[in-house]
């Protein structure tokens, strides 16, 4: 039997199943008020606790962030609502679920990134009542090298399972960005999430877990672990044998730089040879603050992440609040659809001094740096929103001034508004789900969230040809560019560099410098006749090759 999910960190293993079960408090929970406040405060002291022992740094973070969840007084308060009298009531389930519903509900009207923090309210309310019931949630150690499925992975599993036994992690739940994608990169071991029936799979099964396809095999033969475990061998050992620049087999040059958010991941990109960062993500500094950073505070931030990157280029993105990065003292009203809401050069219409101010404190740090700065505009539409930020931009001393090329509409009219700016960057997430009008962290809609699709390339190829006969340089810095086979096609649409997470650097290097400019031409231009993704895939695989 043949399972199938999302992958989401590539490797091929073999192993025996461990199942992490979660207790079901499926009988009355009798609790008073007093007694459900200070269930929520256990939980939040063994969170904090879970915090200081574990090892993986993200499940760490993830644990304090939710132990100050538990401690918040604005959900003790919602609680209380609904607890009004100091006695015992027969069931208080209803009232904490009812509690955590509201926060529940916020965070699934924003989307994306936050919707998928839910699973972190949600293991907060269980544990609460878990603790109330006297159930026990204790989960059996890893002892022996497994492979764990479960329904999703929550960072208190992460902490009570020694991971450094975990062949692979495979889960019902979740999306790209969910923990268990984020442990299991951080691990450097195969996950799929999404894999709708593995529980269903008996215990006593083996399975082979191919991250990279996001493929189980349940009950493999050796045939079936032989040509794949061959096919990751190979591809990580093209990888490692390359080093240098990214540059094709005719030596054209392909830039290969890394996204970052913060200064450790800017210090990550040049352990793994990124040549510059294509993505400084700058609003990953704002996301946890009720009040605007000052000038001086924004300064301070932006020139750690320069300072990482030293004698490299580093394109900063300006803040792009809103969707599924909501910022506090911004994006404070409710939005209908919040992807087509009031986020990125939009905010200009309701905090337009939030980006005067940003790129003042960027021009203050780019002075300051031996980093060659460019700063670009995400949510770009139209020629004359390009021009009124590149003229803001250059009054503040910034030299390199680009847009974001991530809606229809500024593919389209790429040649217009390419045209008022020095470079663009085309972020493929977002082009994607705009152009099939489909989330692009749904499961879901997983068939139509695919950069692969040709309505996709052929919205890029309009944009990059457009770069190409104004001479600007276009580059990607969403997840596309991660995929070697896929990063090939950008080439030959027409893309001048390409920036990805550090971890995929070393194998986009290795596949692309085994190609010449002339095959990623030809490749592509087949691609756009393609009336699929998948047959863009096919297509591309015959040309290409692994």
């Amino acid at each position: 039997m043949t399972l199938s999910g999302i992958g989401v960190s590539p490797g091929v293993v073999v192993g025996q199943i461990h199942r992490i079960k979660h207790a079901v408090i499926d009988t009355p929970v009798p609790a008073s008020p007093r007694e459900v406040f200070a269930a929520l405060d256990a939980v939040a002291t063994d969170l904090e606790h879970a915090s200081q022992t574990v090892s993986l740094d993200v499940a760490r973070e993830v644990l304090g962030a939710q132990a100050m969840i538990a401690r918040d007084p604005a959900l003790v308060e919602a609680i209380g609502a609904r607890l009004l009298d100091d006695i015992t009531y027969p069931d208080v389930r209803d009232a904490i679920t009812e509690a955590f519903s509201g926060f529940r509900d916020a965070l699934l009207s924003i989307g994306g990134y936050f919707a998928e923090r839910v699973a972190d309210l949600d293991e907060i309310k269980d544990r609460s009542i878990a603790k109330l019931s006297g159930a026990d949630s204790h989960i059996a150690s890893l002892k022996t090298p497994s492979i764990v499925i479960a329904s999703d992975l929550t960072p208190a599993d992460t902490a009570a399972l020694d991971l450094n036994f975990a062949l692979a992690l495979v889960v019902e739940k979740g999306g790209p960005t969910s923990h268990t994608a984020i442990v299991a990169r951080g691990l450097g071991i195969p996950a799929i999430v999404g894999c709708s029936n593995i529980l269903t799979v008996d215990d006593s099964a083996q399975l082979l877990v191919d991250g990279r396809e996001g493929t189980v095999i349940v009950n493999p033969s050796d045939d079936d672990f032989a040509s794949r475990h061959t096919r990751e061998s190979a591809l990580r050992a093209r990888a490692a044998a390359v080093s240098g620049p990214g540059r094709l087999s005719d030596g054209t040059p392909i830039p290969l730089m890394a996204n970052a958010g913060n200064e450790q991941d800017a210090i990550a990109g040049v352990a793994a040879g990124a040549e510059g960062i294509g993505l400084f993500r700058t609003e990953l500094l704002f996301l946890d603050r009720q009040t605007e950073p000052s000038v001086d505070d924004q300064v301070a931030l932006y020139l750690r992440v320069f300072e990482a990157m030293a004698g490299r280029k580093v394109i900063l993105r300006t803040l792009d609040a809103g969707s599924d990065k909501p910022v506090p003292f911004l994006n404070a009203v409710t939005e209908e659809n919040p992807a087509l809401g009031v986020r990125g050069w939009r905010l200009t219409r309701i905090a337009n001094e939030v980006l005067e101010r940003q790129l003042e404190a960027v021009g203050i740090a780019a002075q300051q740096t031996q980093a060659d700065v460019w700063v670009m505009a995400p949510m770009i539409d139209t020629a004359q929103e390009a021009a009124e930020f590149a003229n803001r931009a250059r009054a503040h001393g910034i030299k390199h001034v680009g847009v974001m090329i991530e809606t229809p509409a500024a593919a389209l009219l790429a040649d217009k508004v390419i045209a008022e700016v020095d470079f663009a960057s085309l972020g493929t997430n977002d082009l994607t789900q705009y152009v099939m009008a489909a989330d692009r962290l749904d499961s879901r809609l997983s068939d139509l969230t695919s950069t692969w699709h040709p309505a996709v390339l052929r919205a890029i190829h309009t944009a990059a040809t457009s770069a190409t006969n104004l001479s600007a340089p276009i580059g990607v810095c969403g997840e596309s560019a991660s995929n070697p086979q896929l990063a090939a096609i950008l080439v030959g649409l027409g893309v001048t560099s390409l920036s990805m997470a550090p971890s995929a650097i070393s194998e986009v290097r290795g596949y692309l410098a085994g190609l010449d400019r002339a095959t990623c031409v030809h490749a592509a231009s087949l691609v756009l006749n393609a009336s699929s993704a998948q047959e863009a895939k096919d297509i591309a695989s015959k040309i290409l090759g692994d």
